[in-house]
């Protein structure tokens, strides 16, 4: 293998194998990368600005019986800590995100053992009847495989019956490294990797709007993680000609502080900010049909952030009004709407307020700015 020949090859949106990918991290300059991955980007994505969206990641309860090793957040069921969030205390902050110019609740939680189907639709309807105009990004694969267990319905059955509910669009959680071997190691309570991407390819042809990602930097090789794009960009070539899809692809890297991976395994992240801009230029590279490509400037702050979009990413994310389960791990960088716009201007683009669909907002006329506490 030619690193140029490889490179010339992505440059004309052809799908790159798994060693392949492998050998361009290995062996491409940092600098060649984004600039083959920014072309791409200018391709796909051709103008100056950088997308970012308003909205809220609540979650719906902190009881899971997952057991994932990097997770902080989860009580198992009956801790004293446990929690299911109200109908009162979802309301509360659907309102203060409306104030803050938001109209997207990002919809999560654990796998708790007595929540259900109806449990989730009736949650919905609820939101939904309360406030008609927020969408609702919610759930991800792993709890859409946990309800189908539960109440014994096909991952068909569980989509529709939440869609009809009010669900707007499916989120890409749950993936960390699709391979079985990792997943058995780091999330032995969750779907496996083949389900995973089926409950994806139903979620498409039922024409819901879904994103991919990936946390990597643990135990996964690096063969893993290009086997991991190439199996998120099969899914995606699969889906119905009418159907968005994987409207986007997020990676980022494990934050390690205090979880179980680092106390009892010894795994620590160590990934730096040359190795997170070249693994986000090789997903626009490995990814040229998925069209939207996000920096985590959660978990690698904002200078890298920036870098990243040269490097490939045409949108810097959320501005995370609320964020538990990553911040529970080490995440701590913030943002507001007025300082991401900021950080977007700074790298040399121009701002753009979005929609989960991609699709352009107007800036609210008043936005009343969130107060962070470091």
């Amino acid at each position: 293998m030619e690193t140029h020949k490889l490179l010339d090859r992505a440059l004309k949106f052809e799908f790159l194998n798994a060693n392949e990918g492998l050998f361009l991290f290995e062996n491409a300059a940092t600098a060649d990368l984004m600039f083959v991955a920014n072309e791409l980007r200018k391709k796909q994505v051709p103008s100056n600005r950088v997308t970012w969206i308003i909205d809220r990641n609540a979650n719906t309860t902190n009881v899971c019986n997952a057991n994932c090793k990097f997770c902080n957040f989860f009580r198992i069921p009956g801790h004293k800590d446990a929690y299911i969030t109200t109908i009162e205390e979802y309301t509360e902050k659907i309102e203060e995100t409306i104030r803050y110019g938001g109209e997207q609740l990002l919809l999560q939680g654990g796998h708790h053992p007595d929540l259900g189907l109806d449990f989730y639709c009736n949650l919905f309807s609820d939101i939904k009847n309360k406030f008609p105009n927020i969408k609702l990004h919610a759930l991800g694969p792993p709890e859409i495989a946990h309800i189908s267990k539960i109440d014994n319905k096909s991952h068909k059955e569980v989509l529709k019956a939440l869609i009809k509910a009010g669900l707007d669009s499916l989120p890409g959680a749950g993936a960390e490294i699709l391979d079985d071997r990792v997943r058995r190691m780091i999330s032995k309570g969750k779907c496996g990797t083949q389900e995973w991407l089926d409950i994806m390819r139903e979620a498409h042809k039922l024409g819901l709007t879904t994103s991919a990602t990936m946390m990597f930097g643990h135990i996964e090789t690096l063969l893993e993680r290009f086997e991991h794009l190439v199996k998120i960009r099969q899914v995606q070539s699969e889906k119905p000609e009418n159907s968005n899809g994987f409207l986007a692809f997020i990676a980022w890297p494990f934050q390690d502080d205090r979880t179980i991976l680092k106390r009892v395994k010894g795994v620590s992240n160590n990934v730096y900010g040359d190795e997170y801009i070249r693994m986000v230029a090789l997903s626009r590279i490995m990814l040229p049909n998925i069209k939207n490509i996000q920096a985590s400037w959660l978990t690698v702050g904002k200078k890298v952030g920036q870098l990243c979009l040269h490097a490939g990413a045409n949108d810097f994310g959320s501005i995370m009004i609320e964020e538990n389960v990553v911040s529970a791990a080490g995440a701590s960088h913030r943002f507001t709407s007025t300082t991401i716009q900021e950080a977007i201007k700074e790298a040399g683009f121009k701002p753009q307020l979005r929609n989960q669909e991609y699709e352009y907002r107007e800036l609210p006329k008043i936005i009343e700015e969130q107060v962070i506490n470091y």
